[in-house]
């Protein structure tokens, strides 16, 4: 039982940096000294997107469910929860670029506004 609740816990966790990822540019547009973590952040959903490496926290997610008697499951996080909503069918590599220009093009325009109001003064 202990197993089962780390691994959703660490699920709680992997789900809510996906969503920082995904999203934190618009905390930064509120309060600038999130840029400090979000950034890093970004870099690394980017790069694993492009990669196509699976983040750590898959493993350890899997290793805590199988300990606990659960079955794991196999290829990354968005392939397995996201992605059996989001894409009907297997994420490819180009859907993967296309995740992580997404992912960019969103997040520079974010930025932009971010350094504009800078600029001006707000």
């Amino acid at each position: 039982m202990t197993y089962i609740l780390l691994a959703n816990a660490v699920l709680i966790a992997h789900l809510a940096f996906v969503a920082f990822v995904t999203f934190g540019g618009l905390l930064v547009l509120r309060h600038r000294r999130f840029a400090w973590l979000h950034l890093p952040a970004l870099a690394w959903g980017i790069a694993v997107e492009l990669a196509g490496r699976v983040c750590p926290l898959t493993p350890l997610e899997n290793r805590l469910l199988k300990l606990g008697g659960e079955a794991g499951y196999a290829g990354g996080f968005i392939e397995h929860l996201i992605g059996r909503v989001l894409y009907p069918g297997d994420l490819t590599p180009m859907l993967r670029y296309g995740l992580a220009f997404v992912l960019t093009a969103v997040n520079v325009a974010i930025y932009a506004v971010v350094i504009a109001r800078r600029r001006n003064g707000r």
